[in-house]
């Protein structure tokens, strides 16, 4: 695979990292926090993530600076994450290579089944034989590089070369929209629609659609909790995804089960593989049950069928 990141130039040799932990609430406001940076010039590139899905809540924030950063620098990143405050935390110089590849590091392209997730820095360098989706890190969850979201994508491809055919698709909690796009992919004919209860994800979504040139409302985009939604609760589908944690994939198995028709399918993630049992039994009880399962390091997927 050839190399397409930006070349190394001698003006991003002295490059530095700030890392703080921050909450999901000040992660989502950092998108709007050039006017509290606009005295540190150069600004620095701010990155955020989710860690750990299992702690949903505790996101982390990472600012590349070109140059040691001041005082002054530091403490106006600090002020964005009022969280942290009282924090250890210094800045470390980072090795002399390009900060912005280094700031996407995390974010090298993966492969799952068929589908190819690249950042804008990977652009130019897309196997000719994926389905290839744009996401950057933004402030919504599902990048494609934690294992539920690769899980989901290589489930998704092996149910369409296995031969399975879906017509009404629903993507529960669908963060960037992104296992919304590939089972649009798969099943170009289906109808498919993404929810979330959180509207910045819907937002995201919408955004990424415009990026991998989705026509607008090719997929309906609906902000719900679970499928407590009159354009939601309308239809019955024959796949329903959710990946989303263990307690409120159990909590939502009955209204799954009212939403789903008869010989559907329906793709879990966001469990640990110590939860999955415990999940199993839930859907169970209304009537879906296991078909298959993948295992990708502590964390399951799951496949049932009603």
């Amino acid at each position: 695979m050839s190399d397409n990141r930006p070349e190394w130039t001698p003006q991003a040799a002295e490059s530095w990292k700030l890392t703080l932990p921050c909450t999901k609430a000040e992660a989502e406001t950092l998108a709007d926090a050039a006017g509290e940076l606009a005295g540190v010039d150069p600004p620095p590139v701010l990155m955020t993530s989710e860690p750990d899905p299992a702690r949903p809540d505790d996101w982390q924030l990472d600012a590349y600076f070109e140059g040691r950063p001041d005082a002054a620098a530091l403490a106006a990143v600090r002020a964005l994450v009022p969280s942290a405050d009282g924090i250890d935390a210094v800045p470390e110089r980072i090795e002399d290579r390009d900060w912005v590849t280094l700031s996407q590091a995390w974010l090298e392209p993966i492969r799952a089944g068929r589908f190819h997730v690249h950042t804008a820095a990977y652009a130019d360098d897309i196997p000719p034989d994926a389905i290839a989706f744009r996401i950057e890190a933004s402030r919504a969850f599902g990048t494609g590089h934690h294992e539920t979201t690769t899980g989901c994508l290589t489930m998704l491809d092996s149910l369409a070369r296995s031969g399975a055919r879906f017509a009404e698709i629903a993507d529960i909690g669908t963060g960037t929209g992104l296992l919304a796009f590939g089972a649009r992919a798969l099943w170009p004919d289906a109808r498919v629609i993404a929810t979330d209860i959180d509207p910045v994800s819907i937002e995201v979504t919408a955004e990424n659609m415009a990026v991998n040139a989705i026509p607008a409302g090719a997929i309906d985009l609906v902000v719900a909790p679970g499928v407590d939604d009159p354009a939601i609760e309308a239809r019955r589908y024959d796949l329903l995804i959710a990946n989303i944690l263990a307690g409120p994939l159990i909590e939502l198995a009955p209204s799954f089960a009212k939403v789903v028709a008869p010989g559907g399918s329906v793709m879990l993630a966001g469990l640990l593989a110590t939860q999955a049992d415990a999940v199993i039994a839930a859907y169970a009880a209304q009537g879906i049950r296991l078909a298959d399962r993948l295992d990708l390091g502590d964390w399951t997927i799951l496949h049932l069928t009603r």
